[in-house]
């Protein structure tokens, strides 16, 4: 019978029961003040945690830099501080630059193939003009 009725209520029983004992338990001051102390002393293990860690930080960058020192490597953030000032330097200069003599040969041809395809399409356009003139249609 008792097997039928918890399931049939579930897991329901259980906080009947624990809402049912909380009420006549009034706060015992003993166990507020356990319960105090005890946060109070997982805090202060928690800093003292904390001050362990970044002590071992401290002295683990040290370290690194005893040995960036000692091989002459650079920090990665002063790796891509360098790689952007060299980007930027780049692209200053892309900007203001003169063109080379390669680059001018290459417009100039590329200005004469334009120019001369021009003037053949003139060319053609008037001898059809011309063409069209002369004939009739009757």
């Amino acid at each position: 019978m008792d097997f039928i009725v918890k399931q049939a209520l579930g897991g329901a029983t259980k906080d009947l029961n624990k809402m049912m004992d909380k009420g006549g338990e009034e706060a015992d001051p003993k166990a507020e003040e356990a319960q105090k102390e005890q946060l109070e002393a997982m805090a202060e293990q928690e800093a003292e945690r904390k001050a362990k860690h970044t002590k071992m930080e401290a002295e683990r960058e040290k370290e690194r830099q005893r040995i960036r020192d000692k091989y002459g490597l650079k920090r990665k953030d002063e790796i891509e501080a360098e790689e952007k000032a060299n980007r930027e330097r780049e692209t200053v200069g892309r900007l203001g630059r003169k063109q080379t003599f390669e680059e001018e040969q290459e417009e100039e041809e590329e200005e004469s193939v334009l120019s001369q395809a021009e003037k053949t399409f003139s060319e053609l356009q008037q001898k059809v003009t011309n063409a069209a003139d002369g004939c009739t249609i009757s």
